[in-house]
């Protein structure tokens, strides 16, 4: 670390408080980084919840409104393009107007949304409503991960950010929660409403993020010069290859998880034999390992390093599904659960590294602008994979579809990582000084 990252370091982590242990870094860091910590944390589980949550209520939203399946896709669909619209321009106005103000707006937007969500009357409502929705849900995650990311010391980024991006798991089971035993307290014509209107509850986070006092000192410093930047700027030729590496290993690891995880209850279904109210409880259960995962990933990333620890889970989730997939496990919960488990942990247990490694690998004047567009970049395209396991499917069985979308997937990102340079425990002040 040079003299500037530690005197910065400094003043986020109290050190008269001498710690060791897995938790050291949490309990030397000063009151500011611990409620921004809480604070993006329980914005992106709750921005979880609410995307996973619609997902749960398709079958109910199908009745409500008397749409088809295709029409309940649509609407899916469009809420992730527009979320990666949202997501990149977020990014670039985070650049140019602060972090801490566009976390505030972000949360308000995607809340509010959620909660106009309630009020649908139609398809077509519903489907603008979505959309607008998404403009807020994409932009969320990548301001939070910069704002955090710019006060926490290099040597523990992988660790706080890691932990933020687990709230993903909690809030997949917060939706099924929600989806299921809640909205079942209320008559069918009222009970997604409610669901979608508990959607407003984000929107209290707000109050824990001070506009003018919450941006890092590394921001500050160059908040002229990111005030004056294009959203262009990350195209320039000395940036291009960094957007588009970056971009590479979102959609191959974003790509690979949705190639799968799209079509397992289908697969549970139609090759294990479960019916479709046990298929959904038995995916619900990845959750589990998910957690574990992003957790495990977290730790590990600031000790072996970001490129490492992306091929590292790229292999174990190749195998993992591998064992799901083929394995003589039959329908039992005693073999299927547990396997889910190994599977969830490598599935998303591979996002835990996106934040802090796409804040290290972008200058501080286009940081989340960088970011959040090469990561919504990957989530907007895994349509790829999605739509590639449907094709093949027409002349494999699912499994084999799913495998080899899997492979591809993997193979994209592990690819893109002998292409990036490692970044662990870089000073984010210096990115692109030397690059």
């Amino acid at each position: 670390m040079t003299d500037g990252s530690i005197a910065r370091a400094a003043s986020y982590f109290d050190q008269s408080k001498e710690r060791s242990g897995p938790l050291a870094w949490y309990a030397q860091s000063t009151a500011k980084v611990k409620r921004v910590f809480w604070t993006c944390s329980a914005a992106w589980a709750l921005d979880a919840m609410d995307g996973f949550v619609y997902q749960y209520l398709i079958p109910i939203l199908i009745a409500a409104f008397g749409m088809s399946l295709a029409e309940a896709g649509t609407i899916a669909s469009a809420n992730y393009f527009a979320s990666a619209i949202g997501g990149w321009a977020g990014g670039w106005l985070s650049d140019r107007f602060g972090r801490a103000r566009m976390l505030q707006i972000t949360i308000l937007w995607f809340s509010f949304f959620s909660f106009l969500s309630g009020f649908a009357q139609s398809y077509e409502q519903l489907l603008v409503i979505r959309v607008l929705q998404g403009l807020g849900f994409g932009a969320e995650w990548a301001v939070g991960a910069v704002l955090l990311g710019e006060m926490i010391a290099p040597q523990h980024r992988g660790k706080a950010l890691g932990t933020v991006h687990s709230g993903a798991a909690i809030g997949s089971g917060l939706a099924a929660l929600l989806a299921g035993p809640f909205v079942a307290l209320f008559p069918p014509e009222w009970g997604w409403r409610v669901v979608f209107w508990v959607g407003l509850s984000p929107a209290l986070l707000i109050f824990f993020v001070r506009r003018n006092g919450d941006d890092s000192e590394i921001y500050r410093a160059a908040k002229d010069k990111a005030s004056k930047v294009s959203i262009l700027a990350i195209f320039h030729p000395r940036i291009l290859k960094i957007t588009a590496l970056a971009s590479l290993l979102a959609l191959g690891a974003q790509g690979a998880g949705y190639a799968v995880s799209n079509y397992l209850t289908t697969f549970l279904q139609t090759e294990r034999g479960l019916s479709a109210s046990v298929a959904g409880v038995y995916v619900l259960f990845n959750s589990v390992g998910g957690f574990m995962g992003f957790i495990v990933n977290a730790y590990l990333s600031d000790r072996v390093g970001r490129r490492m620890i992306f091929r590292l889970f790229g292999i174990g989730f190749i195998l993992a599904v591998t064992f799901y997939l083929y394995a003589p496990l039959g329908s039992s919960a005693w073999t299927l659960l547990p396997a889910g488990i190994v599977y969830g942990f490598f599935q998303f247990g591979i996002y835990a590294s996106f934040g802090p490694y796409f804040s290290e690998l972008f200058p501080t004047e286009i940081r989340a602008n960088g970011q959040s567009f090469a990561y919504n970049f990957g989530r907007a395209s895994t349509f790829i994979f999605i739509q590639g396991v449907a094709l093949v499917a027409l002349i494999a069985p699912l499994s084999v579809a799913m495998m080899l979308m899997g492979i591809a997937g993997v193979s994209c990102a592990i690819v893109a990582t002998f292409l990036l340079p490692e970044t662990a425990g870089r000073d984010l002040a210096t990115v692109g000084q030397k690059d």
